[in-house]
């Protein structure tokens, strides 16, 4: 497949690889190749040493419609239902060890919005709509639970994941799904200044950062803590560490920061 029939298409600079879901006549639904595709995007960017920051983008008026329903019903024919790779999609993008910032201008519907749960960050426009749409078409959203109930307040889940309604971006923001929902003629904005804050921590600190938020809840507080200081104390013994404390007392900017913002 030529660039130029990619799905999801890939930028990297000034440590940011962004992604855009590049399938509009399907609404970027997630078929096979989409998630393929996309896979493999996150991998290389995760591989990239000079990527800080991955953003998940969208072209097209919709951010992402969910499963590719031509592409399931053609599969019924083989008994195989392709619902096995979002689980994969959704993994990687939860255990990327780089933050995962998603722009959402446009709807999202089912599957679409187990991406935005699975992202560290999600902006989304304001009069952006959702909705968890399966109970409507006879199944459940399974696969994508494990990534937004973590997110979303429970009385929220079981109203919108039973009546399947649609939502707005505000709302979304209101019950977790998303961070933030702005006017859309501020989204651009609001993105950059997200993306421009966590490129400027420091990569293994970041990756540390997400395997902390990834812990359970701790039934035996003291013991928790005990691993948690020394876990600090690693992160203040290592070289980010020992830099970061030195270059605040020096009142200069991180060894990190500075080879940003030494490059493009």
């Amino acid at each position: 497949m030529t660039s130029t029939d990619a799905l999801v298409r890939v930028a990297t600079g000034h440590g940011v690889s962004t992604l855009t879901l590049d399938s509009p006549h399907n609404r970027n639904a997630l078929s096979t190749p989409l998630m393929t595709e996309l896979l493999a995007g996150l991998a290389a960017a995760v591989a990239d040493d000079a990527v800080r920051v991955i953003v998940l983008d969208h072209t097209g008026p919709v951010f992402c419609s969910g499963a590719d329903l031509t592409e399931t019903a053609a599969a019924y024919a083989s008994g195989t239902v392709p619902a096995g790779m979002l689980g994969d999609v959704l993994a990687a993008l939860r255990e990327c060890p780089k933050p995962v910032l998603a722009k959402v201008a446009g709807p999202a519907r089912a599957g679409g919005l187990g991406l935005i749960a699975a992202a560290d960050l999600a902006v989304c426009a304001a009069g952006a709509t959702f909705a968890f749409t399966e109970v409507r078409i006879g199944v459940i959203p399974a696969v994508i639970s494990a990534a937004v109930l973590p997110r979303l307040h429970s009385r929220a889940a079981a109203e919108l994941y039973l009546t399947g309604d649609i939502f707005d971006g505000r709302r979304a923001a209101e019950i977790g799904l998303v961070t933030a929902a702005v006017p859309a003629d501020e989204l651009d904005d609001a993105v950059r200044r997200y993306r421009d804050s966590l490129v400027r921590g420091a990569p293994a600190a970041l990756a540390g950062v997400k395997a902390l938020l990834r812990r359970p809840v701790a039934t035996d507080l003291r013991a928790e803590l005990a691993e948690l200081t020394a876990l600090s104390t690693r992160y203040f013994r290592s070289a980010d560490g020992v830099e970061g404390v030195a270059a605040f007392r020096e009142k200069r900017p991180p060894r990190w920061v500075a080879e940003l913002d030494g490059g493009e």
